[in-house]
């Protein structure tokens, strides 16, 4: 199992009534849980640990788990209420307001871990859960954890607005990074860490702290994994782009699930992977992130719906 680690939360996505005015409608979201999502609807066993509320919005979050595959049984329960993700779309770009104080995925504590990692394959972590405390570090401590035998890919999804502690937050990226065996990053998000500069020096110095791929996407044109071995590219699919809500988790998903289709989602096979393994699992991720932009919202297709 690939269990997912990360924030669940309702993305409020603007639409339009009958009567023709400016709506809100509620779809299950937040990145770490639209993985885990993408992974379950491409067949791989999945599970997601979080913080989920007790209230409407929280069932909302359970059911689209049920229906997907994915084991919730992971996750805490709250009395307290969801995160809420007030979406506004520019030419088909999200942008995001969080509404998260006091909520039941931000109010996860390190002590809300698994303490039993048995039946585990790989751990997937990331989002805005990275963050903000206490939740963050939670999932500090499981990639902590249980990188020291699982393999672990890590996703920041940077929102440099919802940092409030920047030193804090680098801080802990830089250890899970370490950590980690798969780093992806937006190129947005590469230069946010490292700074400005050529690309290319840029993931090599991420490299340099541990990771044995690091994933750059770069929305439309495609991505780069960069590895011991050198760089490898593949283009994004061509897709008519209704928005872009859920592209890079869907791509994590289908990424994943490519090594996990493949047997190598090892710590000692990421490490030592073949171009033509890497080449179908960024495939399988650029494909499946494809059909995400497609459709309205974060909904990753099923294994049948890729070629």
């Amino acid at each position: 199992m690939i269990l997912c680690a990360g924030e669940a939360l309702i993305d409020m996505l603007p639409r339009k009534t009958d009567q023709g005015e400016m709506a809100f409608a509620p779809y299950p979201g937040g990145a770490v849980f639209n993985t885990a999502i993408g992974l379950g609807r491409l067949g791989q066993p999945t599970g997601l640990f979080t913080g989920l509320s007790t209230d409407l919005f929280g069932k909302q979050l359970e059911e689209a788990l049920t229906a997907s595959n994915v084991d919730g049984s992971f996750a805490k329960r709250a009395d307290k209420p969801t995160t809420l993700a007030f979406v506004t779309l520019t030419d088909g770009h999200a942008s995001y307001a969080f509404y998260d104080e006091n909520t039941a995925g931000r109010m996860l504590g390190a002590g809300d871990i698994p303490s039993d990692l048995t039946g585990i394959d790989a751990l997937f972590l990331g989002g805005i859960s990275l963050a903000v405390e206490p939740c963050a570090e939670a999932y500090e401590a499981l990639c902590l954890k249980g990188g020291k035998h699982l393999p672990v890919m890590i996703d920041p999804n940077i929102r440099p607005d919802f940092i409030r502690d920047e030193d804090r937050y680098r801080a802990r990226i830089e250890r899970m990074i370490a950590a980690a065996d798969i780093v992806k990053l937006s190129d947005e998000d590469l230069h946010w860490l490292e700074g400005a500069g050529d690309t290319d020096q840029l993931a090599a110095k991420l490299l340099a702290k541990g990771p044995k791929i690091f994933c750059m996407t770069e929305g439309a044109k495609g991505v780069t994994a960069y590895h011991a071995g050198g760089k490898t590219f593949v283009a994004a699919e061509k897709a008519k782009v209704i928005d872009t809500v859920g592209a890079g988790d869907t791509f994590n998903a289908g990424f994943l699930a490519g090594l996990a289709e493949a047997g190598c989602l090892t710590k000692s096979k990421i490490a030592d992977l073949s171009e033509a393994a890497l080449i179908s699992a960024l495939t399988l991720g650029a494909k499946a992130a494809a059909i995400t932009v497609s459709r309205a919202g974060a909904n990753p297709p099923r294994r049948d719906e890729i070629a």
